[in-house]
Formats: C-alpha cells, sequence, structure tokens
C-alpha cells in the first residue's frame, strides 16, 4: 500500500520503474502492456503511483499518442540505470549462491584509459576473475581520490600526482606521446618529426583540468624553447580530437589514442629525446578489505606494459 505522505515505496518500487522505462520506450500504452503481458488499466494505474512518488509528471497523454514530459525524459536514463544495477545486484547474489564465492570491484576509471588500457584489463579480468563482478565508474582524478578516500571505489586509475600519497599504489601501464594533425596538414607530410617542428604552429594543449598532461608538456616546451601557438585548451584527449579534427590546430596526445576514431585526424610519431613515458597508476586505500582487490592487482601487475 502505498502511503500519501512520502511514497518511498513507489519511488523505489523496480515493478514502477520497469513499467515506466517500457512505455517511454513504445509511447504507447497497448503496445507497452502486450510487452509486459498485462492489460492496460493495471500499467496506467502503476505509472500514476510512480509519478505520485516523485511529484511529478513522467508522460503527456492525449487519446492517440504519449509523449515524455521534460521530468520524463530526465528520469528516463536514471530509471534503467536503477533497474540494470538491481539486475546486477542479482547475479551477484545468485552466483554467490551457486559457488559460494562472488565479489564485485568498484573501479574508477577516466576517459583516456579507455583507448587501450581498460579494454584489456577487464576482457583479462573476466577470463582470470571469473566470479567477480566489475561496477566501472568514469570520473576525474580529483574525484577518484576522495571515492577511494570515503570506500565508495576499490580501485582508481589515475595518473601520477601528489593525491597518491595517502594511498597504495602501483604502476600499471606506460604509453608514449604522437601528434595528431588534420588530414592534410604540412606536418603529417614531413617524414621525421621533431618538437622543434612545432614551434609557432597552432597548437591545442591540455588545460589545468588535465594538470598531469598539462604540466608535461610545459616541460617538454620549455626544455626545448619551442612556442607553439596555443589556440585552444581542454581537460580530455576525446575533447582535444574533436578540436583537432575540426582543424582548429595539431596536439600532443597519448599514442593509445589513435584507437580513437575522428575522421579527419591523423597521427604521427614524434621524437622526443629523453621524454618521460606517460604513466598510468592503480590506487587503493590500504586497508580495503575486499576480497577481490588482490587478484585484480596481481593481474594488473603481470599486465604493466608499454603501449604498443
Amino acid at each position: 500500500m502505498v502511503s500519501r505522505k512520502g511514497v518511498t515505496g513507489a519511488m523505489l518500487d523496480l515493478t514502477h520503474l520497469r513499467s515506466f522505462v517500457c512505455v517511454a520506450e513504445e509511447l504507447h500504452f497497448g503496445r507497452a502492456a502486450e510487452r509486459l503481458g498485462m492489460t492496460q488499466p493495471p500499467l496506467s494505474r502503476q505509472i500514476q503511483l510512480l509519478e505520485a512518488g516523485l511529484r511529478v509528471t513522467l508522460l503527456d497523454r492525449s487519446r492517440h499518442a504519449v509523449a515524455l514530459t521534460p521530468a520524463g525524459r530526465a528520469f528516463l536514463p536514471e530509471a534503467k540505470a536503477l533497474l540494470a544495477a538491481s539486475e546486477r545486484a542479482g547475479q551477484v547474489a545468485r552466483r554467490a549462491m551457486q559457488t559460494g564465492t562472488g565479489s564485485v570491484l568498484r573501479v574508477g576509471f577516466f576517459s583516456a584509459t579507455t583507448y587501450a588500457y581498460l579494454p584489456r584489463l577487464i576482457a583479462q579480468a573476466r577470463q582470470e576473475l571469473p566470479d567477480t563482478d566489475f561496477v566501472l565508474r568514469e570520473m576525474n582524478g580529483v574525484t577518484q581520490l576522495e571515492e577511494l578516500r570515503t570506500g565508495r571505489l576499490d580501485i582508481g586509475l589515475l595518473r601520477p600526482g601528489p593525491g597518491l600519497s595517502a594511498l597504495a599504489n602501483l604502476r600499471v601501464f606506460r604509453g608514449r606521446l604522437a601528434l595528431a594533425v588534420p588530414h592534410g596538414h604540412p606536418l603529417g607530410a614531413r617524414p621525421r618529426l621533431r618538437l622543434r617542428d612545432l614551434h609557432g604552429v597552432p597548437f591545442i594543449g591540455y588545460s589545468e583540468e588535465g594538470p598531469y598532461m598539462q604540466e608535461l608538456q610545459a616541460a617538454l616546451f620549455a626544455e626545448a624553447r619551442v612556442q607553439p601557438q596555443w589556440v585552444q585548451s581542454a581537460a580530455h584527449a576525446q575533447t582535444i580530437l574533436s578540436l583537432v579534427s575540426a582543424g582548429m590546430g595539431v596536439a600532443l596526445v597519448p599514442e593509445e589514442a589513435r584507437n580513437a576514431t575522428f575522421a579527419n585526424v591523423a597521427f604521427c610519431a614524434i621524437a622526443i629525446p629523453d621524454a618521460p613515458a606517460i604513466e598510468l597508476n592503480a590506487a587503493w586505500k590500504p586497508d580495503n578489505a575486499n576480497p577481490a582487490l588482490a587478484p585484480m592487482l596481481a593481474l594488473m601487475e603481470r599486465l604493466d606494459a608499454w603501449s604498443a
């Protein structure tokens, strides 16, 4: 029974969420009811209970059409996420009952790790740690450090920095820099590139929200006495590559960003003597008691490598 005061049950009722998602996808009560194996009146009632619990209107209804309201459009991805999380939780519980094992490992990452390291890591982990479920959460380094300190993350994938000093950490990946240029750019035709070739060239760099890469690039240019023409900056390689694709300039990015697909971007090797490797660290709280942590760290140690 739903309370008129708090209606907390309606807000969290998975049946109501599932009904809403189905109607939102079909935009038709009849088709949604058929898909759910029920009749329209109880389906309408479930949507009404959910709306009452949330105190918003999720669907605009007329005799001939159903449409999502702005609140409904905003709520739909959250409802889907809740249903997916519920399914994952059930899978973990069933696995633990069947095998006597089963753990969840919460892993934080930032976007650049998806070019090479993270897919390789998760593919290997699924083979070697079949009883572990992974909850992957994309977030920046500052947020990862906070989530690690408060125990909401088990492992964070981070660039080196002062915030790692309070955590246990392991270097798990090393990469090199490559030059990203728009197709047809004069630098792309040169057989051998050096850092001095970027002097005066329109350049897209990393912003202060990407401090590790920003400081690395600044140090390299200062050492080589090279001054590119800075035209724009961004925190993430994905954004930087989109600006390169738009023809705004060239950029130094991690070499594994070659795996990103941009129609108007080419990657060139660039010789930078004594350039430091671009490092990626796994960090975790030393007193983390998650039984899945140690096997995962052992796997990460074996995967330590340079980028291809």
